[in-house]
């Protein structure tokens, strides 16, 4: 049986300016950049705003997934990403999107775990 390594999962929690965790369409603009940027292909995108100001995203990729939920008024948000290495190793896309998650939102990593699947 051969050995295979399904792929790199990263889940993260950060804190942010209020103003970038409440900004959802410049983040599906930022998030379908990434896609495109990657090579990545989405096959479809929830997005949701909260009352608050808050929003929940998820961008489905026939490579797997990413999305955020965001809590501005506590200055935080959980993040994850999962490409499959199905055709291709993505471990280095997956690391290059949370880099650059963080840097759009502005954010500081409280927390990460990232998962060999």
């Amino acid at each position: 049986m051969e050995n295979y390594n399904p792929g790199t999962h990263i889940l993260s929690t950060f804190t942010a300016p209020q103003a970038a965790l409440t900004d959802m369409v410049r983040c599906a603009d930022f998030f379908s950049g990434q896609v495109a940027a990657l090579g990545l292909t989405a096959v479809g995108t929830v997005y949701h705003a909260f009352d608050n100001g808050g929003f929940t995203a998820v961008v489905c990729l026939v490579e797997s997934h990413i999305s955020i939920h965001t809590w501005p008024e506590h200055g935080l948000a959980t993040f994850d990403v999962f490409l499959s290495n199905f055709r291709n190793d993505n471990g280095d896309k997956v690391q290059g999107i949370y880099r650059s998650t963080l840097e759009f939102f502005g954010g500081t990593e409280t927390n990460l775990q990232t998962v060999m699947r």
